[in-house]
């Protein structure tokens, strides 16, 4: 069984960067929101756990992408079963306010004034849907997410 991670490796006062694995190889880095004890709406990232991925065909992002991405898009990636949260996407964004909750990807990153962004979002985007989608049809649909770094010094999941 191949699994979906996405460890969280540092925060910025209204970011938060992590890195993406799939089957235990690195994807891509991975912007949210920053991690808050309080749901704010589109302004927190998705709570450490476990959740399943699957395609959705019906959210108006998936038109956009439908017609920029023709020959690959087979729906937006969805990160479902979180709590107080829906329409989860990994998509294409640089900074946390592009991100309203979601995964944006990311082939570099940058830390300005004290908040992460991600650069070339739209060639990593390239590169790990078509591996996100494979997961998802041969049934690999969990994603993992770890926190920043616990006390022990190791990814811990709440």
């Amino acid at each position: 069984m191949s699994e979906i991670k996405l460890i969280r490796v540092a925060t910025g006062k209204n970011s938060t960067l992590g890195h993406l694995y799939i089957g235990g190889l690195f994807g891509c880095y991975i912007l949210e929101d920053r991690v808050r004890d309080r749901k704010i709406p589109a302004q927190t990232a998705i709570p450490a756990g476990e959740y399943t991925l699957g395609l959705n065909t019906t959210a108006g992002m998936n038109a956009r992408y439908g017609n920029r991405y023709t020959s690959m898009h087979r729906g937006m990636v969805e990160v479902r079963g979180i709590p107080n949260f829906s329409l989860v996407f990994f998509h294409i964004g640089n900074y946390h306010t592009d991100t309203a909750g979601c995964l944006l990807t990311g082939s570099y990153w940058q830390l300005i004034d004290g908040d992460y962004r991600v650069l070339h979002s739209a060639a990593a985007y390239k590169q790990v849907y078509p591996l996100l989608v494979e997961q998802v049809s041969e049934g690999y649909d969990r994603l993992v997410v770890f926190d920043c770094c616990s006390p022990s010094g190791s990814p811990s999941l709440h």
